[in-house]
Parts: structure tokens; C-alpha cells; sequence
């Protein structure tokens, strides 16, 4: 995941637009021709769009962009680190 790339996906997409990203994404995984580097490639992609969703629905809940982000890194290290 990719700070810069979640912050530009949240400011210069709707959420609508990034389910609807996240779920032609996903279906194209599903086709058995795509190869394990393609699947990869959209992992990170779907990564950064799940990123851009959660930190967008921080910032309508009240949360201040920089600390929606912050937040939202922290958790994603929190978890890895388990």
C-alpha cells in the first residue's frame, strides 16, 4: 500500500466509483487465464483502493484527512506486526 496513491484515489474519486473499480477488479481475478503476476499487480491495486474507501469514510465520520490516513497506516502496520 501506497499513501500517496490512497490519497489521490480518495480525493479524485467518489466511493461509488472506487466499489465499482474494487469490483470489476475482483472479478477479473476470478478469470482463470489471469496469470499469478497479473493477480499480484491487482492485489496491490485492490490494496490501495480498500485504503482510499476506509480513510474516505473517516473523513465523512469527522476525522480530519491527515489523521484519517495517519490512522488508517497505523492500523494496517498494527496489523502486520501481529
Amino acid at each position: 500500500m501506497k499513501l500517496p496513491v490512497i490519497r489521490h484515489l480518495h480525493r479524485n474519486n467518489d466511493q461509488e466509483k472506487l466499489k465499482n473499480t474494487l469490483d470489476v477488479l475482483e472479478s477479473f481475478c476470478d478469470h482463470r487465464s489471469v496469470s499469478e503476476v497479473e493477480t499480484d499487480v491487482i492485489g496491490e491495486l485492490i490494496s490501495n483502493i480498500c485504503g482510499a474507501i476506509e480513510v474516505q469514510q473517516m473523513i465523512d465520520e469527522g476525522t480530519p484527512e491527515r489523521d484519517a490516513a495517519n490512522n488508517f497506516m497505523k492500523k494496517v502496520i498494527g496489523s502486520i506486526d501481529k
